[in-house]
């Protein structure tokens, strides 16, 4: 616990983030690796998150990713489907292929700006509607005024009604700001249970940057080497481009290795990019979600 506390907080080094990505962006190259490709694919969250969203829509999304494996065979399916939790009745009961997850943003999301007690029910509700991950954003303006304890506190609460459920802990990093304030989020949701820290809700920007991505992988390694436990990692918000998720992929392998390229430890929180990536993947128009 002493050694979590004392590394909660991290100064950086002027232009320390830019030159990290730098180093990284020399070893990608600008080739689209066909197997990196697959692999970003393979971590796809397909998140639908609209206001207008119908139970059509997620009947009809469930069904796509179910009969996905037909269509392209020689290819993994997406990691798991996200929506709002009023469609996870209707998704887990068209969503045939097991093994997809099936994603809820829950505990007043995107602005976490609810009483605790209605985050609580909230996750409870989706997990019982057939949930095996949650999505939540921390309390940014508790964050911000310093409130850091009752932050955790909060996340600790809701990780409990997640059951088996998986916790997604979302910390806005575009509101943040800082890479001192990234790394303090990111050290203090994993201390309070979180099983993956993600960029952003897509609802403000910036969303999803490298920055924040190579400020919370270093986080996340950190975490690591004082625990022993692994974290995953999930970018979300505007990636669209399959040059673009592959920066992503490359920032992972390399703050991160090996170990963490697999759905299991690293997600990307996408709409449009299914289609672009299956594009680059097989050299063809595809318009398939």
């Amino acid at each position: 616990m002493n050694g979590l506390l004392e590394n909660r907080d991290r100064s950086f080094q002027v232009n320390e983030v830019q030159n990290g990505l730098a180093a990284i962006r020399m070893k990608m190259g600008s080739a689209l690796s066909g197997e990196e490709l697959k692999l970003a694919f393979s971590c796809i969250d397909l998140t639908t998150l609209g206001a207008e969203d119908t139970q059509e829509k997620g009947k009809n999304l469930a069904e796509k990713v179910s009969l996905f494996p037909r269509h392209f065979m020689e290819l993994p399916n997406v990691a798991a489907i996200c929506v709002y939790p009023t469609l996870v009745k209707t998704v887990r009961e068209n969503l045939k292929d097991h093994n997809v997850a099936l994603a809820a943003v829950a505990a007043g999301f995107p602005s976490s700006m609810t009483f605790l007690e209605v985050k609580e029910l909230e996750t409870a509700m989706a997990v019982a509607a057939g949930a095996n991950e949650i999505d939540i954003v921390i309390s940014i303006g508790t964050f911000l005024e310093g409130n850091i304890d009752q932050v955790m506190q909060e996340i600790s609460s809701i990780k409990k009604c997640c059951g088996e459920a998986h916790l997604k802990v979302i910390l806005e990093t575009g509101a943040l700001k800082t890479p001192e304030k990234i790394w303090k989020a990111s050290m203090c949701a994993m201390q309070a249970g979180a099983d993956f820290i993600k960029t952003s809700t897509g609802k403000m920007e910036p969303a999803a940057t490298p920055e924040a991505a190579w400020v919370m992988c270093s986080a996340i390694k950190k975490f690591h080497e004082l625990t022993g436990i692994k974290i995953g990692f999930k970018a979300a918000g505007g990636i669209v481009e399959s040059a673009d998720a592959l920066y992503y992929v490359a920032i992972v392998k390399e703050i991160l290795g090996e170990d963490w390229l697999n759905p299991q430890l690293f997600r990307i929180g996408a709409s449009r990019l299914a289609n672009n990536l299956l594009t680059s993947i097989t050299e063809e128009k595809i318009s398939y979600f």
